[in-house]
């Protein structure tokens, strides 16, 4: 440290000046957090409810339309045969994350200047209203605006992964971006449970709901509207949610003593940024992403539009309960595999491979779903959600493996920066998936009669193709990885 610091520097002599200087200011709601953290060593349970809570708000909505979209595109009459059902759905579940797609940088920028809380709270009110008002949608258009202005205005996902950093001090870190995965993958099962078994409550719960009543009118606001209460309980809350960014200039200690003075003291060095664009193991693994989303999206849309589709045009002639039952088994089933044997597999094959075998294994499975369409009766219900648990655990693997990835690919301090844009990416062709598949299944089933992949059997047939492509895209040259120690290093 040359001449200015010759001395072993004692860090008690130096805690309080550098905690004034760097960070703790009296009326800075940030320091007031790191404060309390620094008091508390224990658990924090309530900041592990509350971002459980905040997640699950922001996923619900995600998911909740697809055991009735069919049915919803239908009552709308837009769709002149029937066939045409599937594509117009298409376009509503686009709309969504095309929103989010356009808005996740932006979002992120809003909750650096003027808060986390901010923008997390501007998400939930967003739910609240803009989930609302879809359920009492009466048209086409109003459909796709409403889940537009849902996906624009609610970017509160981004914000909520740096509020669980933020919130718990370093040891219990891990355990506030656990609670938000674990958060996440509840939303996207109980969603769709919400939608399949309280669509049309008036049909399926006549002694409940009676005819002529709001619920009759709106078949299919229940749902949302279970959820935009739920929001509006935890919007209330959030008055009592602590802010976490710092509203003082924070001093960047970046000459020669002071990044010795910071780095004897927290045991830290300081890192220069890298060009992210640039950081080919972390791009190479979210193009890989994105490909997978884009696949994992589009066969969510074809299997809830498939399943409910009437048997003359291939489908399975479900209803929105029996949809909701598939999706809910296999949600949970998923959830049981991530905590009970995922961590056992790739511990024995490491992700990258785990995640190599998981799309091989996919592809057979995704192509028998058109025959298992010829069943009837129990083991068509057994068979298919056999399949669904199967390709839910599978994709969550491969999604499991690149996260995985992109952690291992980036510095701490830019972890955030590397998130926000891959969440921009996967919003981007998670928009084009929805869309995509609805119209190719809507094709698929005018073609019955054809002699190459007649029905259903091309739409899987497409799917199976964009999997293969991502299936490729994980071995090298494409996929590049930072080796940490040569047991992470790729085959």
């Amino acid at each position: 440290m040359g001449d200015h610091c010759s001395n072993k520097i004692d860090e008690s002599s130096y805690k309080e000046p550098l905690l004034k200087n760097h960070g703790y200011h009296e009326n800075c709601p940030g320091c007031k957090v790191e404060q309390a953290r620094q008091r508390h060593e224990g658990v924090p349970i309530k900041y592990v409810f509350s971002v459980w809570m905040l997640t699950l708000c922001t996923t619900l909505p995600i998911g909740c339309l697809f055991p009735f979209l069919y049915f919803m595109v239908r009552d709308f009459g837009i769709a002149k045969e029937e066939a045409d059902i599937s594509s117009y759905a298409g376009y509503v579940g686009s709309s969504f994350m095309f929103g989010r797609g356009l808005s996740s940088i932006p979002w992120g920028i809003i909750a650096d200047r003027y808060g986390r809380k901010y923008a997390i709270v501007t998400g939930i009110a967003t739910v609240v209203v803009f989930n609302t008002l879809f359920g009492l949608s009466t048209s086409f258009w109003m459909a796709v605006s409403t889940r537009f202005l849902l996906g624009v205005l609610n970017g509160s996902i981004g914000p909520i992964k740096a509020y669980a950093i933020e919130l718990f001090r370093e040891e219990h870190q891990a355990l506030g971006l656990s609670t938000v995965s674990a958060a996440w993958g509840m939303g996207l099962v109980l969603g769709p449970a919400l939608g399949g078994y309280l669509a049309q409550p008036v049909e399926k719960y006549p002694h409940l709901f009676s005819k002529g009543s709001l619920f009759d009118k709106f078949p299919y606001f229940l749902p949302c509207l279970i959820i935009s209460i739920l929001a509006f309980a935890v919007l209330v809350a959030c008055i009592w949610l602590p802010e976490t960014l710092h509203n003082h200039k924070i001093i960047d200690v970046s000459d020669e003593d002071g990044e010795a003075l910071n780095s004897e003291i927290t045991g830290k060095k300081v890192h220069n940024d890298e060009i992210l664009l640039l950081n080919w193991p972390l791009m190479s693994s979210i193009i890989i992403y994105c490909v997978f989303s884009l696949h994992d999206i589009a066969y969510t849309e074809v299997f809830s539009l498939w399943a409910v589709s009437p048997r003359w045009l291939g489908g399975l002639n479900f209803s929105t309960n029996g949809v909701g039952n598939v999706l809910s088994i296999s949600g949970v089933s998923m959830l049981l595999y991530q905590i009970l044997l995922y961590p056992f597999l790739e511990k024995v094959c490491g992700s990258v491979r785990l995640a190599r075998i998981s799309g091989v294994i996919s592809i057979p499975i995704l192509q028998s779903h058109p025959f298992i369409a010829l069943l009837s009766g129990f083991p068509k219900d057994l068979l298919i959600t056999f399949v669904s648990i199967l390709m839910l655990c599978l994709s969550q693997t491969i999604t499991t493996g690149l996260f995985l990835l992109q952690s291992r690919s980036v510095e701490q301090h830019q972890r955030g920066a590397a998130n926000g844009i891959a969440m921009t990416g996967m919003s981007l062709f998670k928009a084009l998936g929805p869309a995509g598949g609805g119209a190719l299944l809507s094709w698929s089933e005018k073609r019955l009669d054809a002699s190459f992949l007649p029905g259903p059997h091309m739409v899987f047939f497409v799917l199976n193709l964009v999997a293969a492509l991502g299936l490729v895209m994980m071995f090298k040259p494409f996929l590049a990885e930072k080796k940490k120690n040569p047991s992470e290093q790729l085959e």
